[in-house]
Formats: structure tokens, C-alpha cells, sequence
């Protein structure tokens, strides 16, 4: 019981990794950008989005990855499914883990709503200094 604990504190761990360095790659771009009209503007925003996108399908995969290794599902497919299913929070419930798994659902599903959150922010905070460099390039005008 300790060691799935374990298992599962280890795959949040990674996770959180994951979604921490490719926010943190993401950070040092955006930073670059320069933030002109709509285009340019429109072209960050499209690019942070797939970016955030391919960081939570890495945590999902990580999980998929474990829970096929573990043999918790029947193949490769339904693991990533489950885990897409489960991180997400839609949970449809039509794939289950097997009794002695099923603390991982839960854990996965708090994972996945906590790097959300953290994308939400992280998303907003982009589009609000995108916003403000805006509003300061046009006070200059004045």
C-alpha cells in the first residue's frame, strides 16, 4: 500500500516537472515576442495554447505510460484513453482501474485540475502582459 502511495506521489511529482519546465521554456519566449497588432498578438496566443496543449498531453502520458506498464488496463490505447479521460475530469467511466489501482483515478484527476489551473493562469497572465505592453505603447503616442 505504501509503494502505491509512493507510485502515485512520484507520478504528481513528474508531472508537476514536466508542466513547471515548459511553462518555464514558454516563459523565456514570450518575453522575446514583441506584441504588435492583431496578427502577432493572435500568433502568441495560438502558440501558447498548443504549447500548454502538448505539456498536459505529457502529463497524461506519463500516467498512460504507468498504468500500461503495471498492466492496470488492457493495452497502450485504452491506458491513454482512461488517462486522457481521467486528468481531464471528464471521467465517463466506461474504463475503470482495477480495485487495488483505483486511488490513482482520483489522484490523477487532482493533478489534472491543478495544472489546468496553473495553464489557466499561466495563459492569462501572458494575455495580460500582451495587454499592458499595448496600452504602454499607446500612451507613448499621446
Amino acid at each position: 500500500m505504501i509503494w502505491k502511495f509512493l507510485a502515485a506521489w512520484s507520478l504528481l511529482a513528474l508531472t508537476v516537472t514536466i508542466h513547471a519546465a515548459g511553462l518555464s521554456i514558454m516563459l523565456r519566449y514570450v518575453r522575446r515576442v514583441s506584441h504588435g497588432g492583431f496578427w502577432p498578438m493572435t500568433r502568441l496566443l495560438v502558440w501558447v495554447a498548443w504549447w500548454l496543449l502538448l505539456l498536459h498531453l505529457a502529463g497524461i502520458s506519463v500516467w498512460a505510460l504507468f498504468f500500461w506498464y503495471q498492466k492496470c488496463l488492457p493495452d497502450a490505447e485504452s491506458s491513454f484513453y482512461f488517462s486522457g479521460v481521467t486528468y481531464s475530469t471528464l471521467g465517463y467511466g466506461d474504463l475503470v482501474l482495477p480495485k487495488e489501482w483505483r486511488l490513482f483515478g482520483p489522484v490523477e484527476g487532482l493533478t489534472g485540475i491543478l495544472m489546468c489551473g496553473l495553464s489557466a493562469g499561466f495563459f492569462f497572465a501572458v494575455l495580460t502582459r500582451v495587454l499592458m505592453a499595448k496600452r504602454a505603447g499607446d500612451q507613448t503616442h499621446l
